[in-house]
């Protein structure tokens, strides 16, 4: 098998696709059944992003050459074994390779849609899996379907479980430590700007310059002021899955991003000719890449000299943590702390934002105080 990414001339329906997946058989023929795949589930409308592209590419490859190492036929779902296919490859996942238990979960999902897929094509007869009746606190997840008591799930049964690890976050002395290792005035605003709001790092890397403005002079005086978050009002802001949203900030900390704006950040913006609506440049003065990927390495070396591994989503995890505690313990009249952090961090469903819930039960209830005012404390000590 071969697994080859579309290039600038890779059209479909009239549109380029740079870096989508190909899967090749070695006769360097099309594997049809898998670029159709490719096609009708990484296209549709919800995905909204290519990120996924290189996963989806990877497992089916990965799949399809286990397969094919092994002399099966992929349409041969009725073997006649105790163990199906997909569950065979589940354990060469685990056990031959040794991957981690959400890896192979990963690669499972991907090709059990394909299966899904393929029978809907009536390529094949049924799915080489079935479901099964699980019990959780939380019962939905990839692959499954919410039984009506709403406390039980029917599981895909090739689906190894998933761990559950506590999601990793810093505490305020740790906040304390990686801002103090981040001399760089650049850095720690990106820093204290994730840590304020919870932007993923594509979020930071692109928020732009028009969003940032004097609270003193625009004459507001409420204490939290609302930033909408939208890729299509031309200010090159960019979200994940290109979906608009609404986020609140302090007062004080928009006073803090526009003293940088008007005071700091012409410092790199006048080492380039070109004018960049990003608000966060870099030495070059230029934007960071789309991807983040630049803002995670900063952090990430920040951490190594406050002796802290840290990245840039873990302080989105942060914001997420402290401010849930927060609200948890400060509520506020008419707003459910799970909702209104779901709308700040742009979560599709709830759901996801409940996995925070499992991480504030293991927080000490005197450990945590305002955690805005405590960011803002920390500003004007530096």
């Amino acid at each position: 098998m071969e697994l080859v990414w579309g290039s600038e001339e890779f059209v479909i329906a009239g549109q380029p696709y740079q870096g989508f997946p190909i899967l090749l058989w070695n006769s360097m023929e099309s594997c049809v059944p898998a670029n159709q795949f490719f096609r009708s589930y990484l296209l549709r409308g919800e995905i909204g992003s290519n990120k996924s592209w290189p996963s989806t590419g990877r497992a089916l490859y990965d799949f399809f050459s286990f397969l094919q190492a092994h002399e099966i036929d992929w349409r041969d779902v009725d073997r006649g074994e105790a163990k199906s296919l997909v569950a065979a490859y589940r354990d060469y996942c685990l056990v031959t390779c040794k991957l981690a238990r959400n890896t192979t979960r990963q690669r499972l999902t991907y090709v059990c849609k394909f299966y899904e897929f393929a029978l809907k094509r009536k390529w094949v007869n049924r799915v080489p899996f079935n479901y099964e009746e699980r019990v959780g606190k939380r019962a939905t997840s990839f692959l499954g379907h919410l039984d009506a008591n709403g406390n039980k799930v029917m599981a895909n049964d090739v689906m190894p479980r998933a761990h559950k690890t506590l999601l990793k976050y810093l505490s305020m002395a740790q906040i304390k430590l990686l801002l103090a290792a981040s001399e760089n005035p650049h850095h720690r605003v990106m820093m204290r700007l994730a840590l304020h709001t919870g932007l993923r790092r594509e979020e930071l890397a692109t928020f732009p310059c028009e969003y940032v403005y004097d609270p003193e002079k625009e004459g507001r005086t409420e204490r939290n002021l609302t930033i909408s978050l939208d890729p299509f009002d031309g200010s090159g802001m960019q979200t994940k899955g290109s979906k608009a949203r609404d986020i609140k900030v302090s007062r004080k900390f928009m006073s803090e991003l526009y003293r940088y704006l008007s005071k700091v950040r012409g410092e790199r913006a006048s080492v380039s000719n070109i004018p960049q609506n990003a608000l966060l440049l870099n030495q070059c003065g230029q934007s960071y890449g789309s991807d983040g990927k630049s803002l995670n390495r900063i952090v990430n070396e920040a951490g190594k000299r406050a002796g802290l591994k840290a990245n840039a989503h873990m302080l989105r995890h942060t914001y997420a943590t402290q401010t849930l505690v927060s609200l948890r313990r400060n509520p506020a009249q008419g707003v459910d702390p799970l909702t209104f952090l779901q709308r700040q961090l742009g979560h599709s469903s709830i759901e996801t934002t409940m996995m925070y819930l499992h991480v504030v039960n293991e927080m000490a209830d005197d450990a945590v105080l305002a955690y805005d005012d405590e960011l803002n404390a920390l500003a004007e000590e530096a």
